[in-house]
């Protein structure tokens, strides 16, 4: 998935009716639907079924079952409620006829009213640091199966400031930051950048909860999974102007990771914030 219109094409579903929408999967290196995928085309279908002046401001996900990436996914929109200044819609997404996916979304009109956010970190320029696919080039000859699952085309760059490195493996903190943009010129609607950053949000976050653990498994030996997913969205923001991704964990435990981002412009504006707990279950090799 090379272009920023083959990411659009993803996200934007067939509306089959009112209520329901169909779409297609990335085929993954990983072999099961990834998150972001269908946390995007959620919203998506949500969005389609809301007044033009709401906009996102709150979704809650769980993931279910591992989806097929050969089978379509069915979207069913359920339109909660229509208030005066917010709107609700629940929606839940199956394959063969079984539920893998459920979502809670809010929309709001635009109010004026406080204002405050905390502060951004302060790290490194994205210009002074590598891509991850310059990064993940260089171990191609000496760890391949790492290299062919994570080296794949993608119209959004991340750039983190710390990165583990699975040849030298050490423990470090759960904190990261990670630049990210789309590396094309995004459509003016903010509501397709909101879907876009609702895909791009479940990128970094579990790898974040494994970064005290690499003395005792390679990232390789770990299965990582959603299990659920939470953001906020603050602010208007472009997916095609550097944002910073600043991740940490808290917790882990129970074959579980715990992890938390905030979302910054590059002028320090704090855009949306994120909330996640996976699966992060050693497996055998």
């Amino acid at each position: 998935m090379g272009s920023l219109q083959t990411l659009l094409d993803l996200i934007q579903l067939d509306q089959e009716t009112s209520s329901l929408f169909v779409g297609s999967n990335f085929e993954t290196p990983w072999g099961r639907v990834f998150g972001g995928q269908v946390l995007s085309q959620a919203l998506y279908a949500a969005t389609q079924t809301v007044p033009h002046d709401r906009i996102a401001h709150s979704l809650h996900a769980y993931f279910i079952l591992a989806g097929d990436i050969r089978v379509p996914i069915e979207y069913q929109v359920d339109r909660s409620r229509d208030g005066r200044s917010f709107t609700t819609r629940r929606v839940a997404a199956l394959q063969n006829g079984e539920t893998i996916f459920i979502m809670a979304a809010s929309f709001q009109v635009k109010e004026k009213g406080l204002e405050h956010q905390i502060p951004m970190p302060n790290v490194p320029a994205p210009e002074h640091l590598m891509s991850d696919q310059e990064y993940y080039a260089t171990l191609k000859d000496k760890l391949p199966q790492l290299y062919r699952r994570y080296q794949f085309p993608q119209p959004i760059e991340f750039r983190p400031v710390e990165r583990y490195n699975p040849l030298a493996p050490t423990p470090q903190l759960p904190f990261r930051h990670i630049w990210m943009r789309v590396n094309e010129t995004m459509p003016e609607d903010p509501r397709v950048h909101q879907q876009v950053l609702a895909y791009a949000s479940d990128y970094n976050l579990l790898s974040t909860a494994y970064m005290p653990h690499q003395m005792e498994a390679r990232i390789d030996q770990i299965m990582f999974a959603s299990l659920d997913h939470a953001m906020w969205f603050h602010e208007d923001f472009r997916m095609d102007d550097w944002l910073l991704y600043a991740v940490d964990s808290p917790s882990a435990g129970n074959a579980r990771g715990f992890t938390r981002g905030n979302i910054f412009t590059r002028n320090g504006k704090l855009i949306a914030s994120v909330t996640q707990e996976g699966l992060m279950r050693q497996v055998a090799r």
